[in-house]
């Protein structure tokens, strides 16, 4: 008999390991082989870039300061936090799923007292029973069909997504934090310029004031240079404001203040800050970006719960066996012949269940139809940030180069009037407006610094992350306006 036993279940775990989940094919992105782009004059040809991600934001980010803050915020971000905590949850999740299958053994000790009154009992007196048992059982659901093991390799999908989520979640913040300080740096270049020109504006107003009260000039010049002067003050305000929200947002992201004693805060205009992305991106990097690969997971996920809803139209096989001793006596549970034990294997088969089964492998299709449309949707706008991005930096070093040359013609102009108002040949309105237009220039100057090197952190998170491989540092046009 125990021959027999043993061959059966010998026999069901030859078929374990049958696996119902169809063939994953990853979808057809439906993106170009390359990324469009802008003609930039007789360009060499560039060569592929190595598609290996960085290992590292180090590889990105050259200033020290900013390095030190980024890593303050690895550290302490709340939200990193929550995105690391959640990849521990669902890996405990894939532990528990991928402990069904193995045997479930438990043991328990019992002690059991009965007492039946002299009316009921056979005896026609009172009678009082004592007993007591230790035993182990065992329990075993046979996989036969995969329904275990394809569950577990959806939660084991689902875990490497939370995983890729995590490290979407870290590049976000790189990227946050970045922006934070190239927004308190631009604010500090604002408020520099803002000051000079109030210093200028305020020494003008003042000699027209004079100007005015001796009888050599008119009201309507100092009002003309009030209006400079009230302009800048207003932008002052505006631009201090913008810089205290700056400052609060980076402490936010850091999870905790500044500290002091760290590298100084240079300029954007005359310090290495980012690293330039090299030339000839392959679209299929994308492959490496943390939201792609954290849907294709989810996708096979889908995939292999369609294998789950396939295995329940089968029977479920259930190994059974429990052992231990009974007795009457406390001191008898071990003696001879105390001895028991159960083994009972079970086939179960739902006969009808309403069309739950159907329905349920119906959702699993359309679920995955859905991850489907996902993944190819995530694709195709990873595509298009890259190539924005892309456009981005094809134009914004041209931008400002033209940006430079304009703030030096403006500032030319500028000296050119107030020499023609000394000698009387020109009126004040012409130097008003040559130092109005001045101002604007540089801080129009000053935004398209912010935005190229805000380009290429969207451009950085575009791709995912970087390269191995060492690239340029980005090289802005050398300020010859400050």
């Amino acid at each position: 008999m125990k021959t027999v036993e043993c061959g059966i279940a010998l026999g069901l775990l030859s078929l374990s390991g049958c696996s119902l989940d169809p063939n994953y094919v990853r979808p057809e992105s439906e993106i170009a082989s390359t990324y469009p782009r802008i003609p930039r004059g007789e360009a060499a040809p560039r060569e592929p870039t190595s598609r290996a991600p960085a290992p590292d934001w180090r590889n990105f980010v050259k200033d020290a300061r900013l390095q030190r803050l980024i890593e303050i915020a690895l550290t302490n971000n709340r939200d990193l936090r929550v995105a690391t905590l959640n990849v521990q949850a669902v890996q405990a999740q894939f532990s528990i799923q991928s402990a069904t299958l193995a045997p479930q053994v438990s043991a328990d000790a019992s002690e059991s007292r009965t007492r039946l009154p002299a009316q009921v009992a056979r005896s026609g007196a009172v009678e009082n029973d004592r007993s007591y048992s230790v035993g182990a059982s065992l329990g075993w659901q046979i996989d036969v069909f995969g329904k275990l093991r394809s569950l577990r390799s959806a939660a084991l999908q689902e875990y490497l997504a939370s995983e890729q989520g995590r490290r979407a979640a870290q590049v976000l913040l790189v990227a946050q934090v970045v922006d934070q300080y190239l927004a308190v740096l631009a604010a500090d270049e604002l408020l520099g310029v803002t000051d000079e020109t109030l210093e200028a504006a305020g020494e003008t107003y003042d000699i027209v004031q004079l100007q005015f009260a001796v009888g050599t000039g008119s009201e309507l010049d100092v009002r003309q240079a009030q209006t400079v002067v009230e302009q800048a003050q207003a932008n002052r305000a505006a631009q201090l404001r913008a810089r205290s929200q700056a400052v609060n947002g980076l402490v936010l992201l850091l999870g905790q203040a500044q500290p002091v004693e760290i590298p100084d805060r240079g300029h954007l205009s005359d310090q290495l800050i980012l690293a330039n992305l090299p030339e000839g991106l392959p679209s299929d990097l994308l492959e490496q970006r943390p939201d792609i690969l954290e849907a294709e997971a989810l996708l096979r996920a889908a995939n292999a719960n369609i294998g789950a809803a396939r295995a329940a139209f089968f029977p479920t096989i259930e190994l059974t066996a429990s052992g231990g001793t009974a007795s009457t006596a406390l001191g008898g549970l071990f003696a001879a012949g105390s001895a028991g034990w159960t083994f009972a294997p079970a086939v179960s088969e739902s006969i009808f269940a309403g069309g739950a089964h159907r329905a349920g492998l119906r959702a699993a299709h359309v679920e995955k139809l859905i991850a489907v449309a996902r993944y190819q949707k995530v694709v195709q706008t990873a595509f298009r940030e890259v190539a924005d991005g892309l456009a981005a930096r094809d134009t914004d070093e041209q931008q400002i180069a033209a940006l430079a040359r304009f703030t030096q013609a403006q500032r030319r102009r500028l000296e050119l009037a107030q020499l023609l108002y000394k000698d009387g040949q020109s009126n004040y309105l012409d130097v008003l407006t040559a130092q109005t237009d001045l101002y604007a220039a540089r801080l129009t100057l000053v935004s398209a610094r912010l935005q190229h090197l805000t380009s290429l952190v969207d451009l950085y998170r575009a791709v995912g992350g970087g390269w191995r491989e060492p690239v340029a540092v980005a090289s802005l046009t050398p300020d010859t306006t400050r």
